[in-house]
Order: C-alpha cells, then sequence, then structure tokens
C-alpha cells in the first residue's frame, strides 16, 4: 500500500472537523442520578425496617450500659477537669454510631453486585458513575446523623440542660460526624468493590475492623490508661482525633484550634492539625475509590 502524499491528504481535510467537541457532564444530570439512586436506596431500607430500628437501639444500649457500668468511675481526662464516665462516654458513643453506620455503607452496592442490578446500573445511560458513591455516602450519612441527633437529645434531657443553649454544641458534632462516616463510607464502598461478597465483607467489617477500631480509640478510655503500643496505635486511628474535638468542646464550650487535644510524651496535636489529618484521609479515600471504580466499571 503507497502512503498518500500532501496533496491527497489536503483533498480530505474537508471530512476534517473543524472544532474538536468536548464532552461536559450536566451538573443537573449527576444531581438528578444521585437524587434517584438515593431515593432507591431509602426504599429499601424503608422495606427493611428491623435493620432500621436496630441500628438506632444498639448505640443507646451503648450509652445506657457502659454508662451504668463504670457510672461511678471518675475520669481525669483533663487537670481541670473531673467529669462522670456517662459524659466522657458520650463523644465516643456519638462518633462510633458515625462509624458503625458508614461501616456498613457498601452493603447496598455488594448486594446489588450479586443480584446484578449494579450491571443494570452501569449499563443505563447514568453520565457520571460516581453517583454511586454520592449516593450511598448521603444515604448513610442520613441514617448516621439521625441516630446521632437522637442521641444528643437523650444526652442533653438526662444532663437536664436547655437545648436551645446546645445548638452549637450539635452543629459541632455533626460536622466532625460528617467526616469521619464520608471517610469511613468509602472505604467500607471500596472494600464492596473489591471482596468477592457479602460474607467476606461481612466478615472484615465486622470481626476486623469494627470492634479493634473502637477499643484502639479514646472512645472508652483516654490516652493516659493505655499502655505506650496502645497509644501508637490509637494515633493513628482517626476516630481518635473526631471523638478529642468533640470532648474537648463538650468540656470548654468552644472550640480553639491551637487547643492540645493528644497531649503524650512523644506527640502533641491540636484541634488544627487533627481537622487537618481528618481531611487529608477523608480527600485520600475518595481518590482511591473513584480510581476503583473507573478501573473497574469504566
Amino acid at each position: 500500500m503507497k502512503l498518500l502524499n500532501k496533496s491527497q491528504i489536503n483533498d480530505f481535510s474537508h471530512f476534517i472537523p473543524k472544532k474538536r467537541m468536548k464532552l461536559h457532564l450536566s451538573e443537573h444530570k449527576t444531581y438528578e442520578e444521585i437524587k434517584e439512586i438515593t431515593k432507591r436506596l431509602q426504599i429499601q431500607s424503608l422495606r427493611r425496617p428491623a435493620s432500621l430500628i436496630i441500628s438506632m437501639i444498639q448505640p443507646l444500649l451503648w450509652l445506657l450500659m457502659f454508662g451504668a457500668l463504670f457510672q461511678n468511675a471518675p475520669i481525669y481526662l483533663f487537670e481541670q477537669y473531673t467529669v462522670q464516665y456517662r459524659e466522657f462516654l458520650n463523644p465516643g458513643i456519638i462518633i462510633f454510631t458515625g462509624f458503625n453506620s458508614a461501616i456498613n455503607a457498601g452493603l447496598p452496592i455488594i448486594f446489588d453486585r450479586e443480584f446484578g442490578f449494579l450491571n443494570r446500573i452501569l449499563i443505563s445511560p447514568i453520565s457520571n458513575k460516581n453517583s454511586l458513591i454520592y449516593s450511598c455516602i448521603i444515604h448513610t450519612w442520613l441514617i448516621a446523623t439521625t441516630q446521632i441527633i437522637i442521641i444528643i437529645l437523650i444526652t442533653i434531657y438526662q444532663n437536664n440542660t436547655n437545648i436551645n443553649f446546645n445548638i452549637n454544641q450539635i452543629i459541632i458534632n455533626i460536622i466532625i460526624s460528617t467526616i469521619i462516616i464520608s471517610n469511613v463510607a468509602a472505604i467500607s464502598i471500596c472494600n464492596a468493590l473489591i471482596l468477592p461478597g457479602h460474607i467476606e465483607f461481612i466478615a472484615l467489617t465486622t470481626l476486623l475492623i469494627n470492634l479493634p477500631t473502637l477499643f484502639a480509640s479514646t472512645a472508652l478510655a483516654p490516652l493516659s490508661f493505655m499502655p505506650t503500643w496502645l497509644q501508637i496505635i490509637c494515633c493513628m486511628n482517626p476516630l481518635t482525633y473526631a471523638i478529642e474535638i468533640i470532648r474537648n468542646h463538650s468540656l470548654n464550650q468552644s472550640i480553639k484550634m491551637s487547643t492540645e487535644i493528644i497531649n503524650a510524651t512523644w506527640l502533641r496535636i491540636n484541634i488544627y492539625q487533627s481537622i487537618s489529618i481528618l481531611i487529608l484521609i477523608n480527600t485520600i479515600s475518595f481518590i482511591i475509590v473513584k480510581k476503583i471504580i473507573k478501573y473497574k466499571y469504566d
């Protein structure tokens, strides 16, 4: 086959488009996709009311049982404070409630994979596959935030305080919990896309991640009660920073970015550094999940 010379190429130049077409994802269409997938997940949850009721009762049981078990044990968390264990436990229960809901965010995806519904969603005219991630996180956030608000209201009722003076505390709790929920939900979705089935998913999340993550944090005990090796693990746990931010705010009724919340002999971290760590981990989780869903389903 002979190569075409320049004159022959110029003869076909009118077939070359003058402008290069660019595809832009419609923000409105992406919003509609997220809305419909979130609605589908909500309908699935409403058809299983038992799981919703149990997920809301579980943190209340933790709050009641652990609070009653160590009711008379004073916790010297800071030098200037002596608080009862129930007051010490509340921030840990709030964060663990968000964590417990977010760790199961990938369950709808892995069940859709097994029953073939995920393939139907992917071959549908969906413009942005990231809508799957966003809708799962939004659905998880709605459930977890409802649980957290219920816990906060029960705590306010137990302490006989006025709810008008605790709006700021509720907002801070929801903001910090949102960072944890989105981070853990992204990791859960990543596991749902990688693991072969729901049995492996439940075994990994329930047995290997759930309880060890809870005990390797300051949810149930302060750092001063722990040996050095466990303190190192706790400082690597993002839940520790979220718990200590909420706990510090509940005791001081204010947040100063320079306030130290981790004060060990080998590590000192303030609130500003803690929030930066949480946001950095959250960003990395989102990037990893987007790469995985692009690699597996594009």
